[in-house]
């Protein structure tokens, strides 16, 4: 049942994000898509993120028709990642969905510029340098949202249903 609710949740970030907020200048370095993707994976761990993050992806790479697999790379690794910092460290702290939509916004735009100059496509790197300070801003308020949102659609699992934590030897 997680999974379908992800997908919906996910579906109706990236349609939102195509059609609303890439026709506000403003709001075009924002991203919901990411911020819903970094709060599911950071709720349901490594490997639902991961998919999660591959699925959205690709969703995002047909309909904008951009290059195949540049998103679906990058998504996958912030929602394996995210989700591995929910499940060993950061599940129920308050900073923690903060620090990684911060995190994972920088590290997004650079290797989007790092794939595109890999792939010979044109990769200006000073409009991502111009964009990193006010695509964290943005993402950073749309956190607090989105977040509260997906908390509500997925609760903490039960202690039976729980994910198995990773404990730290030592």
């Amino acid at each position: 049942m997680d999974g379908l609710k992800a997908a919906l949740v996910l579906f109706v970030a990236a349609l939102l994000q195509l059609s609303v907020l890439t026709e506000y200048r403003l709001f075009r370095t924002a991203s919901i898509v990411l911020v819903a993707l970094l709060s599911v994976a950071l709720l349901r761990g490594s490997m639902f993120g991961a998919v999660a993050g591959f699925m959205t992806g690709l969703l995002l790479d047909t309909a904008t028709l951009g290059t195949l697999g540049i998103t679906s790379l990058l998504l996958t690794l912030g929602g394996f990642w995210i989700g591995r910092y929910g499940e060993t460290t950061a599940r129920d702290r308050f900073h923690a969905p903060y620090v990684s939509v911060a995190v994972v916004t920088a590290l997004y735009l650079f290797g989007q510029l790092v794939l595109q100059f890999m792939l010979g496509e044109p990769a200006p790197a000073g409009l991502v340098a111009h964009g990193v300070p006010g695509a964290l801003l943005l993402n950073l308020i749309l956190t607090l949202p989105v977040y509260a949102l997906i908390r509500r659609l997925f609760p903490p699992l039960e202690l039976g249903d729980r994910i198995r934590e990773v404990r730290l030897l030592g």
